[in-house]
């Protein structure tokens, strides 16, 4: 057992087990709460955060499944690699295999938010023995129509002579003054009123990772596929259950990329209004309803 330092004393829920998966020598950070037959695999986002990120879930959840949580590669209790191909979104993939080996589960319900709804359908696509369903909150695909405009408004990579609004989205802003954008973003993503804990909590899980892994693994890694034809192709692939959750006030992701990832995984959308990116966060009672019924319906499928 790992003893969990003193910035996670005041957890709700506690870990029974935990532990690093490694791979090609880089380790990854993981716990399991609970005991229940059926695990529920919870893949972080990009390393702009880590595991507490579902912090509103793991309590609730763990009563009725074995949660398991792992921080990405570049954040949080797991390493930080220092060249972009480590940062590849099939990295990621493969680090949630791996978490499910180490932590001894056979196969899992699988959720994500953003980067981490990818990743969970990539893993759902390419294992589909190891998947039971995905639940995938604003998932990002790669390639997959439309991006937000939010995101085409400046370079990413190229230095800018302003950095107001979505110009923060800069690498070299973000090596400046990474807790401003921080701020900024995640008041953007956490749009909601009285919304102040949960912005605090996501800066402070940003600046555990850094500026740099975050440039990696955002601008500098590889892409998984070339095309819109690929990254569709890939979904269709997806033959286990999908829902995908989507808040209306969403700033990250658009409403007609969650439809196209229902449609072509023929799951459910479910359309939260007065939610942000992270309705999981800012609205957790309804996200953690949605995943338990989501979650049991499956289970009653297997009896």
């Amino acid at each position: 057992m790992i003893v969990a330092p003193a910035r996670d004393q005041t957890r709700a829920r506690y870990s029974d087990e935990s532990g690093w998966a490694e791979r090609d020598g880089v380790r990854v950070f993981w716990e399991a709460y609970g005991d229940a037959p059926t695990t529920f695999l919870l893949f972080p986002p990009s390393p702009i955060s880590h595991a507490r990120i579902w912090k509103a879930q793991i309590p609730y959840l763990s009563r009725h499944f074995r949660v398991v949580v792992f921080d990405p590669r570049g954040n949080g209790r797991s390493d930080r690699p220092d060249d972009a191909a480590a940062y590849s979104w099939w990295e990621y993939v493969d680090d949630g295999r791996a978490v499910l080996e180490a932590s001894g589960a056979q196969d899992a319900l699988v959720a994500g938010i953003c980067d981490g709804g990818g990743w969970a359908l990539m893993l759902a696509a390419s294992d589909p023995a190891a998947v039971l369903g995905v639940a995938a909150i604003a998932p990002f695909v790669p390639k997959l129509p439309p991006f937000h405009p939010n995101y085409e408004l400046y370079s990413a990579l190229e230095p800018l002579d302003t950095d107001e609004g979505w110009a923060k989205c800069n690498a070299h802003y973000w090596r400046r003054d990474y807790r401003a954008f921080l701020e900024f973003f995640f008041a953007q993503q956490i749009p909601e009123p009285h919304s102040t804990k949960q912005i605090e909590d996501a800066v402070a899980w940003g600046l555990e990772g850094g500026p740099e892994p975050l440039i990696l693994a955002d601008l500098q890694a590889p892409p998984p596929w070339e095309t819109e034809s690929d990254a569709r192709e890939l979904l269709r692939r997806v033959r286990c259950p999908v829902l995908v959750v989507h808040g209306d006030l969403d700033n990250c992701q658009t409403r007609e990329r969650a439809s196209a990832v229902a449609e072509l995984t023929g799951g459910t959308l479910v359309a939260l209004e007065g939610a942000g990116h992270l309705p999981h966060v800012r609205h957790p009672v309804k996200v953690n309803e949605l995943f338990r019924e989501f979650g049991q319906s499956l289970e009653r499928r297997r009896m």
